[in-house]
């Protein structure tokens, strides 16, 4: 029998992954890089992933699957991480406010019984509303998105928020379940390959 590890603390990550019928166990990443506020690139939201997923990678004994992530929130080109305050929270929900942005999700499976890696990376596209900045405080107040990159869980906004979702919605609350489903597939025939 197959031993998944998901390497991440997130509630949302481990709700999803109970989607694909697994049974696995959490282990929180203890080495992440610091992408706050850069430049957004697909090879530097990946890095961090694998980063995680090796992080957990040299505490494991027996053979595993560890199943990583790293979620972003991308406007104008500039990564929004999780807010450190109240103040924060609200000055990115304002940059958000009326505009469209990118969440792009990197998944990282590490096959340790394999020694194989494989990185991917899913996109969607999220337009908001305009709301007030009493709608703006009240979200705040109300769930306190402080572990939530870009200051918002899209499964917590109340539907005046949301415009427009283009592409997978899983991915925008942190897990491309569809994308890890085929890496785990393309997983497994590497395996019987090798």
């Amino acid at each position: 029998m197959t031993y998944y590890i998901l390497a991440s603390g997130s509630p949302r990550r481990e709700e999803l992954l109970k989607k694909l019928g697994l049974n696995f166990e959490i282990k929180q990443p203890d080495d992440e890089i610091n992408i706050l506020n850069k430049s957004f690139s697909y090879e530097l939201v990946e890095k961090n992933a694998l980063t995680k997923g090796l992080s957990v990678a040299k505490s494991v004994d027996s053979p595993a699957i560890i199943i990583s992530a790293d979620t972003v929130v991308i406007f104008n080109n500039i990564i929004l991480g999780k807010p450190r305050s109240f103040d924060d929270a609200f000055h990115m929900l304002k940059l958000l406010n009326g505009n469209t942005h990118k969440v792009v999700t990197a998944v990282c499976i590490i096959d340790t019984a394999a020694n194989n890696q494989i990185v991917k990376s899913e996109t969607s596209e999220v337009t908001f509303n305009r709301v007030s900045d009493d709608k703006i405080k009240d979200y705040i107040y109300k769930f306190k998105p402080y572990d939530k990159a870009g200051s918002y869980g899209i499964q917590e906004l109340e539907e005046e928020f949301i415009g427009d979702i283009k592409g997978d919605y899983d991915n925008i609350v942190g897990l491309p379940v569809k994308l890890l489903q085929g890496m785990l597939i393309q997983n497994s025939t590497v395996r019987k390959i090798v």
